[in-house]
């Protein structure tokens, strides 16, 4: 069988090291408030123009579905070497436009590249979390909470690196994303790569992720003190490369874990010792026979017998298995799905809508942040991203670890999690709609946690209701809200009322001051998350007999469906 290792194969947790640079790096998109005001300068644009390159720059980090289906086909490291020549060509292109290194080019050249550039962070994100996440099969929940978590706190280390070794030079910056992000998916691709997957839950592989989360935590505290530091004191060179330093040491702690494997390897679990990585490629069907063991395993463990599915059915499919049923019956929820088949199922475009209105709101603050904070009267709107940076990735790596405990201890369905957080993320709209003073850090804090929790309950929930043999591209599907919301509320809204009052506030000028700049969007933005709420839950009831043949007696096993 392909998926066969020799003993001694490297362990999973290199790659999802490894993974942690990837996803780093895979967060190009949140620089964009960093050299926005720099392509506005520059070249001349209005806030409708800037606020459809950010449209431009959704586009690109969600549009994956090439990437997703590439995935089942074509080796890890290859999708990232895809995602390394994205970053090339189409950041290159931008610094040539900021640098007037080629002076002139024309806005739709410019779009074209920032779709290119931002286009890589789908690739990276799609080659390493789908890797890691059939690696980690048992642990999806915390393994997307972890990864998604370090993407949100990329903007913090894109902050930290602009505004400290950089020195601000939006010139500079563009040129590290052109070449150093290609640097680090070449010297991270050999490491990503598919492993076994351990048969059995084990404590110790979950000591293992709780270390990673909470050296992840660590990393978000630092770079926020650091970052509010180095804007209240201007520290000096020889401090902030010492900072810089420290932070790559906080990247690199994940590497602790099979370096520990390594010096002091753990003989208690035949079957935990087989989670290894393989030097080749695992093909899907290796990955169906793996989910089948899986099945096996674990419905042996099984004491309710409501849980265990009819006699008749069982039998059917081990006919299938064998050829004497030619018929393939329709997939349930929680089995592999095809893509075709999910598309005609209600729980897909639930999903999707609540993820859509959930994300595609919060991105429009997010691509407006600094318009936002100078609007209501910040001079430096540097700690204003940096803090919606660090709860993003408290709400991407929480909301992980907090839905899959309660999926565990009480079979609550992840969507639920959409919902209450729907329901803060209007509380943060009508704080920025009134402007009280105070209170514009709190509701950025806000929904900084909350729009993270939407990725990070997304994607476990679309691997337990579709199953993992196509996960890449309903992963990269979903992904398609973030784009659609940039375009409809930041590009559509958000930019036109913005440019209409900086036209009544001085109709020579494209700045907008006040909290009139942006309070209409606010509103729409909080009828939107209403919405949203209202569909996460009906999603939350319709989906519950899921989770509970998926983790009757706390813990995940796969659906005996997949043994066909």
């Amino acid at each position: 069988m392909a998926g066969a290792v020799k003993a001694g194969s490297r362990p999973p947790w290199v790659g999802l090291a490894a993974a942690v640079w990837v996803q780093v790096a895979a967060g190009t998109a949140y620089t964009f408030p960093l050299y926005s005001h720099s392509l506005k300068s520059a070249l001349g644009y209005n806030q409708q123009q800037l606020t459809m390159l950010g449209v431009a720059n959704d586009t690109g980090e969600n549009f994956g579905l090439l990437a997703g289906v590439l995935c089942n086909r074509l080796p890890p490291w290859f999708v990232l070497l895809v995602g390394a020549a994205c970053c090339f060509l189409g950041f290159g292109t931008l610094w040539l436009a900021v640098s007037v290194t080629v002076p002139g080019l024309p806005y739709w050249l410019l779009w074209i590249a920032l779709c290119i550039a931002t286009n890589s962070s789908a690739w990276f994100g799609t080659g390493v979390l789908v890797t890691n996440m059939r690696n980690f099969p048992l642990s999806r929940g915390t393994v997307a909470g972890i990864l998604k978590g370090y993407v949100g706190l990329s903007a913090a280390v894109y902050t930290g690196l602009y505004t400290g070794v950089l020195h601000s030079s939006s010139t500079k910056l563009l040129l590290f994303l052109t070449l150093g992000l290609p640097v680090i998916s070449l010297a991270m691709m050999y490491f990503v790569r598919p492993c076994t997957p351990s048969l059995e839950e084990d404590s110790l592989e979950h000591g293992h992720f709780m270390f990673t989360q909470i050296s992840s935590v660590f990393l978000g505290l630092y770079l926020l003190a650091s970052t509010i530091l180095d804007d209240v004191l201007s520290l000096s060179d020889a401090i902030i490369y010492l900072l810089f330093g420290i932070m790559i040491l906080f990247l690199l702690a994940p590497l602790a874990i099979p370096l520990k494997m390594t010096l002091f390897p753990a003989t208690h679990k035949k079957n935990v010792a087989s989670n290894t990585c393989s030097t080749s490629r695992l093909p899907a069907e290796d990955l169906d026979h793996k989910e089948s063991l899986l099945a096996t395993s674990s419905t042996n463990n099984l004491e309710n017998p409501q849980e265990i599915d009819d006699a008749s059915d069982v039998d059917m499919l081990l006919a299938e298995g064998e050829g004497a049923v030619k018929k393939k019956r329709r997939p349930k929820r929680g089995d592999d799905f095809e893509f075709r088949e999910a598309l005609i199922k209600a729980d897909f475009w639930l999903l999707f809508m609540a993820y859509f209105l959930g994300v595609g709101s919060g991105v429009t603050v997010l691509n407006n942040l600094a318009q936002i904070g100078v609007a209501l009267g910040l001079d430096d709107t540097t700690i204003l991203l940096c803090l919606f940076s660090f709860c993003n990735f408290v709400g991407r790596i929480g909301g992980g670890s907090v839905s899959e405990y309660f999926v565990r201890s009480r079979m609550l369905p992840r969507p639920i999690w959409m919902a209450c957080t729907q329901v803060v993320m209007i509380v943060a709209y009508l704080l920025y709609a009134s402007a009280l003073n105070g209170t514009l850090y709190a509701s950025t804090a806000l929904l900084g946690i909350c729009y993270g929790v939407q990725f990070s309950v997304m994607v476990p929930t679309v691997s337990e209701l579709f199953g993992l043999k196509h996960f890449g591209i309903f992963y990269n599907f979903m992904l398609l809200g973030n784009p659609l919301g940039a375009f409809f509320f930041s590009g559509l809204l958000a930019g036109y009322v913005y440019d209409k009052e900086a036209a009544n506030q001085h109709p020579v000028s494209s700045t907008c001051l006040g909290p009139s700049c942006f309070r209409l969007t606010f509103l729409v933005l909080a009828g939107m998350c209403s919405l949203g709420t209202l569909l996460s839950i009906i999603l939350s009831v319709r989906i519950r007999p899921v989770y509970q043949m998926l983790y009757a007696g706390g813990s995940f096993r796969m659906p005996r469906s997949s043994l066909h």
